[in-house]
């Protein structure tokens, strides 16, 4: 639901339920096929959210990862979660007009439990650690059919884009 729906039926709502990806692109620079996340959905500000990664067999990284036995990039999973914490980071703090990036700062406690593919849906869940003023501490999941195939925690820095 976008804020201005959320606003239409509480006008004094300031915070999102869900982003769809009209709206992570709204708050995200990524762009396909660096977009690592679909949509985004149970957050409760930048406390929690789980976002949602389809895996499909047609994604340019299985051209060489590996063309007979596909497997998605950890990398790329680590960076789905971090698009998933800068993404409601930033969706907590909008203010129509004042545009935010996101930087990833850390990666750490970094482990790969299992492969995903192709068909797999890959659910980013992000809890935040902690936080002070533009730096923030993320614990993050990515979960394919209730299986932890990785975790880490991730650090990132808010600053309001001046361009």
């Amino acid at each position: 639901m976008s804020l201005d729906q959320l606003q239409a039926l509480d006008p004094a709502a300031t915070s999102y339920s869900e982003l769809d990806l009209e709206l992570i692109l709204k708050f995200l620079p990524h762009r396909y096929p660096f977009l690592m996340i679909d949509k985004i959905i149970d957050i409760d500000g930048d406390n929690h959210a789980i976002g949602i990664k389809n895996v499909t067999a047609n994604e340019p990284q299985f051209q060489g990862h590996f063309p007979e036995n596909p497997i998605f990039p950890g990398v790329l999973i680590i960076e789905g979660m971090a698009q998933t914490a800068g993404a409601i980071v930033i969706a907590d703090q909008y203010r129509e007009g004042k545009k935010f990036l996101v930087y990833m700062l850390s990666i750490d406690k970094a482990k790969f439990r299992k492969p995903a593919g192709p068909g797999d849906r890959l659910e980013y869940h992000i809890n935040k650690i902690h936080r002070r003023r533009n730096v923030g501490r993320f614990e993050a999941r990515a979960i394919v059919d209730g299986t932890v195939v990785a975790e880490a925690e991730i650090g990132a820095m808010i600053n309001e884009d001046i361009k």
